[in-house]
């Protein structure tokens, strides 16, 4: 455990410290994304590449489930080690680890024994469904491993070995990147070859952290006997992990909403809203990084009492997102005909990619701000505010904006929807910290004897 870092290195060098893996791992894992669609594409199988892209939201789910313990339990976790007390954090920690397994079986049962229907479900038809069935058992296999994944990624930053939860994430990733090539054409696997990559790559990390777990840490434990002894924290581990659950639900759901605004206007755009979205994410990717990275400082300072310091992170955290926001948005902005010539050569997509990667950077510093807001909020165990601003975002604020704005302004207001969404969530951001900073500002006032 390593304390200096959390009470007396300087803030931005202790808050870069633990975010800056966090950013290169996120970055590496959008590298990842790309790169595996690539591969996937080169088949020149239109229906096996439709069979991939309708599995893709079980990535999301499974990522859900972990985020539960993951990030819930990281979240307490900061705080108990706040408090000096270590014993009960490291019964968190073995908690959250078997629930993570036990999630992690449970969910890949039902994705084998239910395949049929939940493929048709999610969009596969006559032609995709051969292709989507056998990535989609070979992901069910995978499940466990990638729910696991979530659990340690998280704890390790509460013990301030951020570094080594990023080489344990990167090396799963590189070994994916080599092992679809391989199983993909070389073996002829296909569809199930690109997700056996992804389960033998996720496999790696799992056991790597493992490793780390037992050369490196003092507080994390994998001793499942511990798990009974969790006492009445199992609550609170749901309280913060069920609302960041719900923020990759509702990314998903605002992809699909947008998509969905743009069928009348042709595939030209829905496209061109594809390669934006994947080009703006590098800088969502970090904004997101830099904002919970330093999550676990945030609810150490909480949990120690600390506020001081704590605000020392809050005032650095959110300069630092807003001069992040600002530099991306300037860049993309200018560069954005480019970065979409370099995925495509229609002239269209260019066009119209241009426009709507443009319009994405109008909101760019009061994203970083709602995502240190949120971050906050799970760090001192403010379960009302952090789903509150889950629910905002890229949810019901976002579904609002995407019904009536397009009724309002067209096409233009499907491009509006997100900044508008990111607006409003912005203005509660506000009146949730300065609500979360008044009440501990108030616990901390002297009492006055009449």
């Amino acid at each position: 455990m390593q304390r200096e870092l959390f009470e007396s290195m300087s803030v931005p060098k202790a808050y870069l410290k633990l975010a800056v893996p966090v950013v290169l791992a996120m970055i590496l894992s959008v590298v990842y994304n790309m790169v595996d669609a690539w591969f996937i594409s080169l088949t020149g199988d239109a229906d096996l590449v439709a069979g991939v892209s309708v599995c893709a939201p079980v990535f999301v789910l499974s990522i859900a489930i972990g985020d539960i313990w993951g990030l819930g339990g990281s979240s307490l976790m900061s705080r108990l080690l706040g408090e000096k007390k270590d014993r009960e954090a490291g019964n968190v920690s073995a908690f959250c680890m078997g629930a993570a397994v036990a999630s992690g079986l449970l969910f890949m049962a039902l994705m084998l024994i239910f395949h049929d229907p939940i493929l048709y479900l999610l969009g596969a038809n006559e032609a995709s469904y051969p292709h989507a069935l056998s990535y989609f058992t070979w992901i069910a296999i995978g499940t466990p491993f990638i729910i696991f994944t979530m659990i340690p990624n998280n704890q390790l930053r509460t013990e301030g070995l951020a570094s080594w939860g990023m080489w344990a994430a990167i090396a799963g990733t590189v070994a994916n990147i080599a092992l679809d090539p391989v199983f993909i054409f070389t073996l002829g696997l296909g569809a199930g070859g690109a997700a056996l990559a992804t389960t033998l790559s996720n496999l790696l990390s799992c056991l790597l952290y493992v490793l780390i777990i037992w050369k490196k840490c003092h507080v994390i434990s994998l001793d499942i006997t511990r798990a009974f002894r969790i006492g009445g924290h199992v609550k609170e581990i749901l309280r913060i992990g069920i609302p960041a659950s719900v923020t990759n639900l509702a990314n998903s759901l605002s992809m699909m909403l947008t998509n969905r605004a743009l069928v009348p206007y042709g595939n030209v755009q829905i496209a061109a809203m594809g390669i934006a979205m994947r080009i703006n994410m590098i800088s969502q990717m970090t904004l997101i990084g830099f904002a919970f990275g330093g999550q676990p400082l945030f609810g150490y300072t909480y949990g120690s009492r600390n506020r001081e310091r704590f605000q020392k992170t809050l005032r650095f955290a959110y300069l630092l997102e807003a001069g992040l926001g600002i530099v991306f948005a300037v860049i993309l902005y200018g560069l954005a005909p480019l970065l979409l010539q370099s995925f495509i050569n229609d002239v269209k997509v260019i066009e119209a990619g241009t426009a709507m990667l443009r319009f994405m950077q109008i909101s760019a510093i009061l994203v970083g701000f709602s995502l240190v807001t949120t971050c906050v909020c799970q760090a001192v165990g403010n379960a009302f505010g952090a789903l509150t601003l889950s629910l905002s975002r890229q949810g019901i604020l976002f579904l609002i904006a995407i019904l009536l704005l397009p009724m309002c302004f067209g096409f233009t207001g499907i491009l509006l929807a997100q900044p508008a969404a990111d607006l409003l969530t912005g203005i509660i951001s506000i009146l949730i910290i300065g609500r979360i900073l008044m009440h501990w500002e108030r616990e901390t006032e002297p009492k006055v004897d009449h």
